[in-house]
């Protein structure tokens, strides 16, 4: 049994879930990250993976990935659907991640961020600093909006995040706010795009 709070309701329609994301293109979906992709290859890391598109189109990219996720629906899909790409699939989440050692150029932290309370995101921020390289790069994504299957929402703020970050020790280089869902029935949901660097 899974006892990740941020998890709850996604095992209501797994299968669902899984379709709807393998479906989502990451030069779509991450369109405004792509910029900030080191050359490959690099250490890259997808906290809260999902089904894993993301992390295999990473690793298709020519980067050393590894994907963390704490459902093992999503995990098992993810192995199954992408069996031929060097992808490092662990059970883990945020906010302390275990399992995952530092030296990463990139992080990604997508649809994961609504999912952690307060408190939760402080220790997230600060162990994503500690695992992020020098001059590398994190990118968040938040939400706003009525819950999806994830039932367990809190709201975001992008400058209460950025307050975080830079108690972290990370500074902003890309902040952009209220925009559309890329992902389907989603009326009434917004997301801000942030990536951090660590100097």
């Amino acid at each position: 049994m899974n006892t990740v709070p941020g998890t709850a309701g996604y095992d209501s329609a797994p299968q669902r879930f899984i379709a709807r994301c393998q479906a989502l293109r990451f030069e779509d979906a991450c369109q405004e990250f792509i910029h900030f992709l080191p050359p490959a290859p690099a250490r890259v890391l997808d906290v809260g993976a999902g089904a894993g598109q993301n992390a295999a189109a990473l690793a298709a990219l020519g980067h050393v990935v590894t994907a963390v996720e704490p459902m093992a629906d999503f995990l098992e899909a993810a192995r199954a659907t992408y069996p031929a790409l060097p992808v490092t699939w662990l059970a883990d989440s945020l906010p302390a991640l275990d399992g995952v050692s530092p030296g990463f150029d990139f992080i990604l932290v997508a649809s994961v961020w609504h999912h952690l309370d307060d408190t939760e995101r402080a220790h997230a921020m600060t162990r994503l600093a500690q695992l992020l390289a020098r001059g590398g790069h994190c990118a968040l994504t938040l939400r706003n909006g009525p819950p999806g299957m994830g039932t367990r929402v809190h709201a975001t703020d992008a400058a209460d995040t950025l307050r975080q970050a830079t108690d972290a020790g990370l500074a902003c280089v890309l902040r952009l706010e209220n925009q559309p869902s890329r992902l389907g029935h989603k009326a009434g949901v917004s997301w801000a795009r942030i990536v951090l660097q660590k100097p």
